[in-house]
């Protein structure tokens, strides 16, 4: 049975990648946010790590959780590195503020594609080892500090997530995180699942674009 099947968790994503070149469709999940009882308690993790983060960093900038995920109800977490500049609202080009999806670019719109192909339309959150924004994807990469971090937060939002049944790790940074920072104070935990980061400087190879997609597979299967 695929994660598509799970009745509890509405299949609120939208039919083809990169949905928010609509600004309507980013107003909808504004609205959401404000609605959904599954997001709730993400929403409030987030706010306590920008309060514990604003002495150090004033300007931090955490991007929202896509109220369209399954939130609180998560069976498979998507683990990435950082958010990238079309979580931004801020930027020349503005972004959405969320981590999801249907953002307007190629990461996401790999990401799409392997979770359509997994037919896995449910029960998946994304989110990323370092939860702050730190500038243009490629260009600045999280320091060992912030990588460490950024677990830290992580650790403290893994206990909102019960149902969780696998974690896709896609990168370096964020399987040497989770490896070093996040594993050794998780026990019995969720089958975790090492694989590429779906940016464009990694998805150069067919090989790296099908062992993400399996990746992808394995976890709905598990999750299912």
């Amino acid at each position: 049975m695929g994660l598509q099947t799970m009745s509890s968790i509405a299949t609120v994503h939208l039919p083809a990648p990169r949905g928010f070149q609509n600004p309507e469709r980013i107003t909808e999940r504004e609205q959401m946010l404000l609605t959904e009882a599954r997001v709730q308690p993400l929403v409030e993790w987030a706010e306590a790590l920008v309060a514990r983060r604003t002495a150090k960093n004033p300007d931090i900038l955490v991007p929202r959780f896509d109220p369209a995920d399954a939130g609180v109800e998560a069976r498979v977490l998507v683990l990435l590195e950082a958010p990238g500049p079309m979580t931004n609202v801020g930027n020349h080009r503005p972004g959405s503020g969320f981590i999801s999806v249907d953002n307007d670019d190629r990461t996401a719109e790999t990401t799409w594609h392997a979770r359509n192909e997994a037919g896995m339309h449910t029960g998946a959150l994304h989110w990323n080892i370092v939860p702050w924004y730190l500038g243009a994807a490629g260009v600045q990469h999280p320091t060992a500090e912030e990588v460490g971090q950024g677990a830290m937060e992580l650790r403290r939002l893994l206990p909102l997530l019960p149902d969780l049944r696998a974690v896709i790790l896609a990168g370096n940074y964020a399987q040497n995180g989770w490896a070093k920072h996040v594993a050794p104070f998780v026990s019995d935990g969720p089958l975790v699942l090492d694989t590429w980061h779906p940016s464009p400087l990694a998805m150069t190879k067919p090989e790296r674009r099908e062992d993400l997609f399996r990746a992808f597979r394995r976890a709905a299967s598990v999750a299912g």
